[in-house]
């Protein structure tokens, strides 16, 4: 027996699919950026799969917020040990 519903990543694929005319028609040095909130998408798809929920919008953006807060928080602690790495025997500011 075939499987009923699509998987995530299927509908994954269709999603990306329908919005490729955006792609497309965004200035090149966007269409990069584009892409890596598809890789995001893709790197959790395991865990939407799981989820099963009725949008199949709504894990796509959870998965794109979750990896863009992970790249703030990475940047976050550049930002700090690059300012300890300044300070005067690394005091506080």
């Amino acid at each position: 027996m075939g499987r009923t519903n699509p998987t995530y990543r299927d509908t994954l694929r269709g999603i990306e699919d329908r919005w490729r005319p955006y792609r497309q028609t965004l200035r090149r040095r966007n269409q990069p950026r584009f892409d890596q909130l598809f890789v995001y998408a893709r790197d959790h798809a395991d865990a939407a799969g799981m989820l099963n929920h009725d949008d199949r919008f709504a894990p796509l953006l959870m998965s794109i917020a979750i990896e863009q807060e992970r790249r703030i928080d990475k940047l976050e602690n550049r930002i700090t040990e690059l300012e300890d790495s300044t300070s005067p025997n690394g005091a506080d500011h």
